[in-house]
């Protein structure tokens, strides 16, 4: 099958799969509880596996390889991403039963978003061969000053994406169940699920100039780029209410995903003096975040009053 059928197919699979979320599985607003996400969590993997076979099949193993790298390294790279969404959703005070719908709307906002940056980076990349070395080096900077930095609460009254909504938009205090906005007597307003909604998309606008770069020092084919990042974030949603309750606990995977950033930054910067092959990064990111989450789990934390 040509790239071009495939990715038809693969985008009206995308858009039936959503209309069905949305129209059927979740047509009223209800608590996601563990077990519902863990089912749909395995049910997103299962199509990922799927389609990364027919990849295999159809493009053989060097595209199938790629595929999987890049679906296993967005997936890893989402975590520090959800995390985020956590703040969001605790400072909005945005109710159990409302978050899948402002994750649902992010990311059907999100997949345009990401076909872009991925165009973009692949043309970029196929016409300047220094663009090599910009992406190399903003990976290397992003990973060294993640890695100090702490995931800060966001304050209500001075955040800029939340100053910027109110200054264009009246917003109301009160959520008025699903709505992003109601009417008053004379006027629409915004209701705060909207403002979470722009919030948790600025963050994955910013996820995204991260994990993009990431993704093309695995491939640089559109096609298995853009397939393999949408699979990763459509099983996002139910991914954040399977780890929303261990996130803290994984206490060193923050620091295994920049320093998978800053590989990947290393291996782009030398990839004119030396190839890795993608096996090799695959394997690489499968010890780093595999020991990150075994020692995060087998390693207790230490007390404070330990001396």
């Amino acid at each position: 099958m040509s790239q071009t059928h495939a990715l038809i197919w693969f985008n009206l699979f995308v858009a039936v799969m959503l209309a069905l979320d949305l129209g059927i599985f979740q047509r009223k607003a209800h608590v996601v509880r563990l077990p519902e996400a863990a089912l749909w969590s395995g049910i997103w993997v299962a199509i990922s596996l799927a389609f990364n076979a027919l990849v295999w099949f159809w493009y053989g193993s060097e595209a199938g390889v790629e595929f999987f790298t890049a679906y296993v390294l967005e997936k890893s790279l989402a975590v520090d991403n959800l995390a985020v969404f956590a703040i969001i959703f605790t400072a909005l005070a945005v109710g159990n039963e409302l978050q899948h719908r402002v994750l649902f709307w992010g990311i059907v906002a999100a997949l345009p978003m990401r076909a872009i940056f991925i165009v973009a980076g692949v043309e970029l990349l196929s016409r300047f061969d220094w663009i090599l070395y910009v992406f190399g080096a903003f990976l290397l900077i992003t990973g060294i000053r993640l890695w100090s930095h702490k995931d800060a609460p966001i304050d209500r009254q001075n955040n800029a994406m939340i100053r910027v909504v109110r200054k264009f938009l009246p917003v109301t205090n009160q959520y008025s169940g699903t709505s992003f906005f109601v009417r008053d007597s004379k006027r629409w307003l915004a209701t705060p699920l909207l403002v979470a909604l722009l919030l948790v998309e600025t963050a994955d606008l910013v996820f995204a100039l991260d994990s993009i770069p990431a993704v093309l020092t695995v491939t640089r084919k559109m096609f298995i780029a853009y397939t393999s990042n949408a699979l990763a974030i459509l099983g996002l949603r139910s991914m954040y209410f399977v780890l929303a309750g261990a996130m803290a606990k994984l206490r060193y995977l923050h620091h295994a995903l920049c320093l998978v950033i800053i590989l990947l930054g290393v291996e782009m910067l030398s990839s004119h003096f030396y190839l890795v092959r993608t096996v090799y990064s695959l394997l690489a990111i499968l010890i780093i975040i595999g020991g990150a989450t075994v020692a995060s789990l087998v390693t207790r934390p230490r007390s404070k009053n330990a001396t």
